[in-house]
């Protein structure tokens, strides 16, 4: 059991993938309890939350002049930089609270990684950006376990994952 609280720690730690897809799982795939399954996924998204906050931004100055990574450092700064523009015109002095929700909606793009990526772009501060963060991350947690929950608890939707779907010879 424990390789498989390992793997949701890890998964959870996989940008794009995050608490999304951890959660998911560890629930459906490694048949681990829902409330655990969620600590983990939440305590995994957050163990590379500092360092991108610390080193992401200078990692992608450091390679956007670079001959084989260059260009794709630049859109990954540009593209931090647009999506924290974006949050900061949106969101005036509540920066905080559009953070926590920008992490906390489970939207592709949207997860910790970004949010970070985008606060040490703002230059937000690291105590707000690991408190909004972790807020959002905790708030996204809850919202990814009720629907991985929704087919156990009403059914309708177990079929969807249980069901043999019949061969056409």
């Amino acid at each position: 059991m424990l390789k498989y609280y390992l793997l949701t720690v890890g998964f959870a730690m996989i940008p794009i993938f995050e608490l999304r897809g951890a959660i998911p799982a560890a629930v459906w795939g490694y048949h681990i309890h829902p409330a655990v399954a969620y600590i983990l996924a939440v305590i995994g998204n957050m163990i590379p939350v500092p360092f991108i906050y610390l080193f992401a931004r200078k990692i992608l100055e450091w390679g956007k002049d670079k001959k084989y990574i260059g260009k794709f450092f630049t859109f990954c700064l540009k593209k931090g930089e647009k999506g924290g523009e974006k949050l900061k015109a949106k969101s005036g002095k509540g920066l905080f609270i559009a953070l926590m929700f920008f992490v906390g909606i489970p939207l592709p793009v949207t997860g910790a990684w970004t949010g970070t990526l985008a606060a040490s772009i703002l230059d937000m501060g690291f105590k707000k950006t690991m408190l909004a963060v972790f807020c959002g991350v905790l708030i996204a947690g809850v919202i990814v376990s009720l629907v991985v929950l929704l087919p156990q608890t009403f059914g309708f939707l177990a079929n969807i994952f249980t069901t043999n779907v019949p061969q056409v010879s």
